[in-house]
């Protein structure tokens, strides 16, 4: 079988499957095995349909129908071992089953692999007899405050742009899971003289993702916070660079940089790609390549 080579934007054409990073970095995913790790990332594709079709419980939590069947199939695998993943992501706190009866279909409830309870990892261990708990989530020093970004048109009344409504251990846990996803160590190394804007970039992507505040205002627009969460854990360091390209040659003043960082994270992953296609277009047509 012969395969062909990707062409400019072709790669966004297709449907994937998203597995988070993490499962591969972090030493405390290191005792789930790959198959478990691609069932996650193929129930967690089937969150956003579930959130299409409003499935919700009384408390508002999302829940999935995936049966053993199905597994089957989209794995390759027997029912034997499609039971034994499932039930290993949820001895790992990943998944949790709630079983209906009467024939109704059981509900899972895929959890979120930012912040894995303790009481979770400490029931794997039981199972596995392997310790995997005893790994601590890696804490940053303190955040950088003193900055000029962070001081501009600031209002520490406005708790989605100071933190005031989030918890600190989640905090903590998206802290350490926005440094590797963003890559910060090279992106400190590419920009040294702006650590500082990085770190109030990476201050309000923390603010916004763990904010319990239901909606918040983009380019003008409100729109739940939900959305915005879901748009930011979709930027990488490219689409901060991509920022930081368009902070350096914005000619016009910026008044509130906060809101301007927040719609720029924001559409970054929407229009970076025809932002350089247009700069190349123009250069091309000047004949300066």
């Amino acid at each position: 079988m012969k395969f062909d080579y990707f062409y400019e934007e072709q790669s966004e054409s297709y449907a994937f499957y998203r597995i988070p990073k993490v499962f591969f970095t972090d030493e405390k995913f290191r005792e789930l095995t790959s198959d478990a790790k691609i069932l996650y990332g193929i129930l967690l594709d089937r969150v956003s349909l579930s959130t299409k079709n409003k499935w919700l419980d009384e408390k508002g939590r999302i829940y999935v129908y995936m049966t053993i069947s199905s597994i089957e199939k989209a794995l390759g695998r027997c029912h034997q071992k499609s039971c034994k993943l499932l039930a290993e992501l949820e001895r790992f706190g990943l998944i949790e089953r709630y079983r209906q009866g009467q024939g109704k279909p059981t509900r899972i409830y895929v959890k979120n692999f930012i912040v894995v309870c303790d009481s979770y990892m400490q029931k794997y261990d039981r199972h596995t007899g392997d310790s995997v708990s005893g790994i601590p989530l890696k804490v940053s020093g303190s955040y950088t405050n003193n900055t000029e970004i962070n001081n501009t048109d600031y209002s520490k009344n406005n708790p989605i742009l100071s933190g005031m409504d989030v918890d600190k251990d989640e905090r903590a846990s998206y802290h350490e899971y926005l440094m590797e996803q963003l890559d910060m160590d090279i992106l400190y190394e590419r920009y040294p003289f702006d650590k500082e804007t990085l770190d109030a970039i990476m201050n309000l992507m923390l603010d916004v993702i763990c904010s319990k505040r239901k909606m918040i205002r983009i380019a003008g627009d409100d729109k739940p916070v939900s959305v915005v969460k879901s748009q930011f854990l979709k930027v990488n360091s490219s689409h901060i660079e991509y920022v930081m390209d368009c902070m350096q040659k914005n000619p016009v003043k910026v008044r509130n940089i906060k809101q301007y960082l927040l719609a720029a994270i924001y559409n970054a992953p929407l229009t970076m790609q025809s932002y350089y296609q247009a700069w190349v277009n123009n250069d091309m047509a000047e004949g300066r390549i």
